[in-house]
């Protein structure tokens, strides 16, 4: 019995590798319009036999919108969180394959980049600030495409076989994937040689942290962004990427949010990364079938945050 449960992660792993696998490779086999209707149908596949994660979408978003939704609405969103998520998924697989600028933006429009140009000549580097939302990891594709060889900080999978493909697209094209909680030292040199940063502060990782407002109720929340940014000065850029209703990705890169310094680090720490969060929020607020609301963001309670 002691062997039963690895036994059972290791064939889940692997079927799940494999179907990784052969879904990368039939991407491109067909027009892109018929690709994502067959991840959305994946999607729906998903949420009708996930059920642990989508009660737990469900109740998250209940948490988040049980004042301004009724439960038929919330049940209607987490079934197009699901669907939305396949046909995301799908658009990241199939950007494995993409070779350059030109096949990225046959599908993917950035608006905003003046305002990354404005943040990079300061010359103290620039921090993507954005979090799980949509197809995320095209805006690190998209940063690479355009020469800006981003420092992409992540998660890693607990599959070495699932985490090394991850990586490897992760690293394509000039960018670098580094595991988050390592490499501090690293991304604080590449900020003050002018260089960029992509971080993600959405989620409830095991990192140091601190206890922010998000959606009316206090969730731990990476200040990873905010230690990088007093210590280097860099701007904090926000991004962000949606699947349009026009059937194209949309990536918008916003005007820098200005750091507070109060002279207190640990006011510092709280204000800055609440000040992110708002951003974070305001997007998902607006398209709230495409973040992963199977996510656990309220798990961790107060006295056992990383501080």
């Amino acid at each position: 019995m002691a062997d039963e449960k690895p036994l059972k992660k290791r064939v889940k792993y692997s079927a799940v590798y494999y179907l990784v696998r052969s879904l990368i490779f039939i991407s491109n086999l067909m027009p892109r319009a018929w690709w994502l209707t067959f991840c959305g149908w994946l999607g729906k596949i998903a949420y009708a036999f996930a059920h642990q994660s989508r009660e737990r979408a469900q109740l998250h978003l209940g948490l988040a919108f049980g004042n301004e939704k009724s439960p038929s609405e919330i049940l209607a969103l987490s079934k197009r969180m699901f669907i939305m998520l396949g046909k995301n998924a799908g658009d990241i697989l199939r950007s494995i394959q993409v070779k350059n600028l030109s096949d990225l933006e046959k599908f993917l429009i950035t608006e905003g980049m003046e305002n990354y140009d404005k943040a990079f000549a300061k010359g103290k580097g620039v921090i993507f600030l954005t979090c799980h939302l949509g197809a995320f990891d095209l805006q690190v594709t998209n940063m690479a495409l355009r020469g800006l060889k981003p420092n992409i900080i992540g998660t890693g999978l607990k599959d070495e076989r699932l985490n090394e493909l991850l990586w490897e697209y992760r690293n394509a094209y000039g960018a670098v994937a580094i595991e988050r909680g390592k490499e501090t030292l690293r991304l604080i040199k590449a900020l003050l040689s002018g260089g960029t940063v992509a971080i993600l502060i959405d989620q409830d990782t095991k990192v140091k942290s601190r206890f922010i407002d998000f959606f009316g109720m206090k969730a731990a929340t990476p200040v990873g962004a905010a230690v990088l940014a007093l210590k280097t000065k860099a701007a904090i850029v926000p991004t962000y990427i949606y699947l349009g209703e026009d059937g194209l990705q949309h990536m918008h890169i916003l005007p820098e949010i200005e750091l507070v310094e109060t002279g207190s680090e640990e006011d510092d720490l709280s204000i800055n990364t609440q000040n992110y969060t708002r951003f974070i929020e305001s997007v998902i607020r607006e398209f709230p079938d495409q973040w992963v609301w199977m996510h656990e963001r309220w798990k961790t309670k107060p006295g056992e945050e990383i501080r």
